[in-house]
């Protein structure tokens, strides 16, 4: 699975002994050579009862790993060169960035009991639900009733961010808005519009089912009603990556931005899967952690007692904008995108491979496309700008998942001693009633929630803190910012983000410097 867990990892599934884990590979990885074969090792028993026949052993495969070559350069081009110029979101903390960032920081939680159908018969009856979401002065009332939460999110984040941004719509009636995308993703889709209208099928026959079941099921829904409401003529489309969704839409718009074929893109992902047929499905792959009598304590990245994540919901947009268009209008520059890289593991639904490789690699080809060295290199008077020093992971607290991430950082980073990495998914609660908690994981709308965090890290020089780490794995030698925010200066960060079917995400945001 992704190679490292995904909104959903797995080592979920699998339990702890049978992730597996191979520290000879570890040692040879960096000495591989193009065309080197590599023989790596089992995964781990077979897991009993799983749908997949594809649990397989990690297979012989040829490596076709780069060569070392000199210390990358970043791009200069104002054309190919893509900053951040705006950003939206829906949380559980609202829709207003900052006060969204300074709940991270704080330690505040939006954990509750699930009350938006009755989960009392359900194993796991908490998540990071939605709450008093208001779509007010972005979508029509009748609209706002027919549309699945999904897309409502997704039109909230995407109108914000281009307000965020300073493209509203009598700006936008002044732009080529053919050289504008939308691309926001989601793992689930339209889950309650898909629900009911099978429910309708099955009570009452076909005739009953809703003319807006297929539109408002599908995944490219989302990109397609907030190009509709903005008119916006760019690229567009959707990705479904499970988990990884997101940051597989920044990789993706960042290059329709590189080849010329837009100037600005909205991008992102949108989820709203805290709902029965969601919920349930999790609960059936054994992905969701099952501490009811303690859900402030759920999720615990990288903690010896981690048993799964918690569920999510929401939306992260960005408008990723070349330097030269945003230049040209003025636009405030927030940060900026450096690059990315994709993978697949290619060894099983769930689980991460037990050899690392697939988010290693990913990890390397982001930085190698973000022209970003891995090593820590000076320019001769002292100065180590391109040296990455903060991590958001994906990190969702699961058993497999979170070691295997950790492991693969320590593959790519010889040195990780200047490194803080943190888990956005996890947070600290400060009320009268408990004393930890977190937002949850949002599926194919965690990557677009992370970016946003990343750039609160790199535009206030605070890290948010990663909770409930009582025990920490001793395998995780990197700080994780533990339990308390800190101070610290980003000069490059990476976020990670990995999904069911071995999905691997990787991109890579710094300070803008002109």
């Amino acid at each position: 699975m992704a190679a490292v867990t995904s909104s959903c990892s797995s080592g979920v599934l699998f339990r702890a002994g049978e992730a597996g884990g191979n520290g000879a590979f570890w040692a040879q990885y960096s000495g591989l050579r193009p065309g080197e074969n590599v023989h790596t090792v089992s995964a781990g028993t077979k897991p009993n009862g799983f749908v997949s026949n594809s649990a397989r052993k990690c297979r012989t495969i040829k490596a076709m790993v780069s060569q070392a070559v000199s210390a990358p350069k970043r791009e200069k081009d104002p054309k190919k060169r893509i900053v951040i110029t705006g950003m939206g979101l829906v949380s559980v903390f609202g829709s207003d960035i900052d006060t969204f960032y300074n709940k991270l920081l704080e330690g505040e939680s939006g954990i509750s009991l699930i009350d938006r159908f009755d989960a009392s018969n359900f194993s796991v009856r908490f998540a990071g639900q939605i709450r008093d979401f208001s779509s007010k002065g972005y979508i029509d009332g009748k609209n706002d009733r027919r549309l699945d939460d999904c897309w409502r999110y997704c039109l909230v984040a995407g109108r914000r961010a281009l307000e965020d941004a300073n493209l509203g719509p009598e700006i936008l009636e002044t732009m080529d808005r053919s050289k504008i995308g939308v691309l926001v993703g989601t793992g689930m889709g339209g889950l309650s519009a898909f629900t009911t209208g099978v429910e309708a099928l099955i009570q009452k026959g076909y005739k009953k089912i809703s003319p807006f079941f297929i539109p408002y099921s599908i995944t490219n829904m989302g990109s397609a009603l907030l190009a509709i409401d903005t008119g916006l003529m760019g690229p567009n489309y959707s990705i479904s990556t499970a988990c990884a969704t997101a940051n597989y839409c920044f990789y993706a718009a960042a290059n329709h931005i590189r080849r010329g074929e837009a100037d600005i893109m909205v991008v992102g992902g949108t989820e709203a899967a805290v709902m029965p047929t969601g919920v349930g499905g999790f609960i059936a792959c054994r992905a969701l952690s099952q501490r009811n009598d303690e859900p402030q304590k759920a999720s615990r990245p990288w903690d010896k007692h981690r048993d799964g994540f918690v569920m999510g919901e929401g939306s992260g947009v960005l408008i990723m904008e070349s330097l030269e268009s945003a230049l040209k209008r003025g636009a405030t520059i927030i940060a900026e995108y450096l690059g990315g890289a994709v993978t697949c593991d290619a060894h099983h639904m769930t689980d991460p491979r037990s050899d690392g490789l697939g988010v290693s690699s990913c990890i390397t080809k982001s930085l190698a496309d973000a022209g970003v060295s891995p090593e820590e290199k000076d320019d001769g008077i002292g100065n180590n700008d391109l040296q990455v020093n903060y991590v958001n992971a994906h990190a969702t607290s699961t058993l497999a998942g979170d070691l295997a991430e950790v492991n693969a950082i320590k593959i790519v980073f010889k040195d990780t001693s200047e490194i803080k990495m943190n888990g956005t998914k996890a947070r600290k609660l400060k009320t009268q009633l408990k004393n930890d908690s977190m937002i949850g994981h949002g599926l194919g709308a965690a990557g677009g929630l992370e970016a946003i965090a990343t750039i609160g890290a790199i535009t206030t020089g605070w890290l948010h803190p990663t909770i409930n780490q009582d025990n920490l794995e001793p395998d995780v030698t990197i700080d994780t910012v533990p339990n308390v925010k800190k101070k610290h200066e980003v000069n490059v960060a990476i976020s990670n983000s990995f999904g069911f079917g071995g999905h691997n995400s990787v991109v890579v945001f710094a300070p803008f410097t002109p």
